[in-house]
């Protein structure tokens, strides 16, 4: 998560926050879920929403230009918002502006969390911003290629600055307000490549269940995946029932699939470790690879790498672990949009025109396949959009040099990350100055500090939000003080 005290008046697009969304499906799936479930069982956990819990959050609709970057063009979308003001002391209080990512947004947005729960310390609103295309915000026309060219992050941040400028008005509030910008994983995520390398790190780290045996299995495991894949026959066909394979496997392209469906899988259980909601912890995963999955006669990695499907299957209620690379690109091709979830097509669109992200695993200690993925996933932009895999690497190129990449020159940002977190090396982990702090976590897995509060919370991440906390107090405190100097 990164937290932005909004200025207005430079370049908007230093909002860029930090924290990566993963790349597969089956991760973003898996966050997705794990969001889902926080915000249904929150009140089980005794997070009620206080006096006024009869009061739901609002909804409405804001009016945005599909591109505001060209003045002759007044074609408009509407774009959905959530807000929240239970504890909103009126027009001069501070504004916290939750922006949404590569999914849709629901009430929990304004209502769980840890923007949520900062709000009655200072008598915040809390406001959430639909990204354009995702959810319900998607213009008229769908997910067509010509409408796509106006799916990017700059036009995004450009919708912030618009949003800012219509809820002042409609809500009243005072030019002096000042507005804190929340964001976590691609909402504020920009210009970098991922890698899995904190992956193999994580499942060595005893401090959340990991060990030297644990990681060592994960390479055993894949190993014999890779193994009956080139054996073909029957031990390729037992392979694809015990994997869920929906696709036959006979062909590179869908071994690709599986392959990359299992390095997500295990990197998921790494990037959500310990969150209310996920299928299996660390711990948990290395106790079904060194195990085998509960089977003593057949106490094998593989079996324990297969019964961690199982579980993760059960848990997000798939049937497939992957499917055939004809079949994703069929999917993905569909123009029909997805109107709550994940949007599949829009998110591999924005990794080919602007971020990458594809999870490759080309060291020689990578403890999963060594099978190339950086041409699969590449193809998939040829495949779906026409583009070329040179053209992905400059716009990847663009996007860095745009927005700064890890030195973004930003004003007054906190970067949070966790350090199990396995694309926090992508965020910016060492202070750039006094104006872009950074806070790590121990323990820390993806955008843990933005979840809803639990008691079992460890004490590290219960001081990174007392942190967060004092960050807050501080850039508050300033512009209390800039609006007594008459300062803008």
């Amino acid at each position: 998560m990164a937290v932005w005290l909004a200025q207005w008046l430079g370049p908007l697009l230093l909002v860029s926050l930090w924290g990566l969304l993963a790349p597969a499906s089956l991760l973003r799936r898996l966050g997705e879920h794990i969001q889902q479930f926080q915000e249904s069982s929150a009140q089980g956990l005794g997070l009620s929403l206080g006096p006024g819990a009869a009061a739901l959050p609002k909804v409405g609709w804001l009016e945005q230009l599909l591109d505001p970057f060209n003045v002759s063009d007044r074609r408009s979308f509407l774009q959905r918002y959530w807000v929240n003001d239970q504890h909103w002391v009126g027009q001069d209080g501070p504004i916290f502006l939750h922006l949404g990512g590569e999914g849709s947004l629901g009430p929990g947005s304004v209502m769980r969390g840890h923007p949520a729960a900062l709000a009655p310390a200072w008598g915040a609103l809390v406001i959430s911003l639909e990204h354009r295309f995702y959810g319900l915000s998607i213009p008229a026309g769908g997910l067509e290629m010509a409408q796509l060219r106006f799916l990017s992050s700059r036009l995004a941040l450009a919708d912030v600055v618009s949003a800012r400028l219509a809820l002042s008005r409609l809500f009243n509030i005072s030019s002096s307000s000042p507005w804190i910008c929340f964001g976590g994983s691609y909402a504020g995520s920009l210009a970098a490549w991922a890698r899995l390398k904190v992956v193999s790190r994580s499942l060595m780290s005893t401090a959340i269940g990991g060990s030297l045996e644990c990681r060592a299995a994960v390479s055993v495991a894949f190993a014999e995946v890779e193994r009956r894949l080139r054996s073909g026959g029957a031990a390729q066909a037992a392979l694809r029932t015990e994997l869920s394979a929906c696709g036959p496997l006979g062909r590179a392209e869908n071994q690709a699939e599986l392959l990359g469906a299992l390095q997500a899988l295990v990197g998921g259980v790494v990037q959500y470790d310990g969150q209310t909601g996920a299928p299996l912890s660390v711990r948990q995963l290395c106790g079904l690879l060194l195990g085998g999955g509960g089977n003593r006669s057949h106490s094998t990695p593989y079996c324990g790498l297969r019964r961690a499907v199982q579980i993760v299957l059960h848990s997000l209620g798939q049937k497939c672990l992957s499917f055939s690379r004809a079949e994703t690109v069929a999917q993905l091709r569909s123009t029909e949009p997805q109107l709550s979830g994940v949007g599949d097509r829009q998110w591999l669109y924005q990794t080919c025109t602007e971020f990458g992200f594809y999870v490759t695993c080309e060291n020689p200690r990578c403890p999963f396949s060594q099978l190339p993925a950086l041409p699969s996933q590449l193809d998939l932009c040829e495949q779906v959009f026409g583009l070329s895999a040179l053209s992905v690497a400059q716009a990847v190129a663009q996007t860095n040099s745009y927005y700064g990449g890890q030195t973004p020159g930003a004003n007054k940002v906190l970067f949070v990350n966790g350090d199990t977190d396995p694309w926090h090396v992508l965020s910016v982990t060492q202070a750039l100055g006094s104006s872009e702090s950074t806070l790590l976590i121990r323990t820390g897995s993806h955008c843990l500090d933005m979840a809803p509060e639990r008691p079992s919370d460890s004490p590290s991440l219960r001081l990174g939000r007392q942190n967060i906390f004092q960050q807050l107090q501080t850039w508050l405190k300033l512009a209390k003080e800039s609006q007594i100097k008459g300062e803008v």
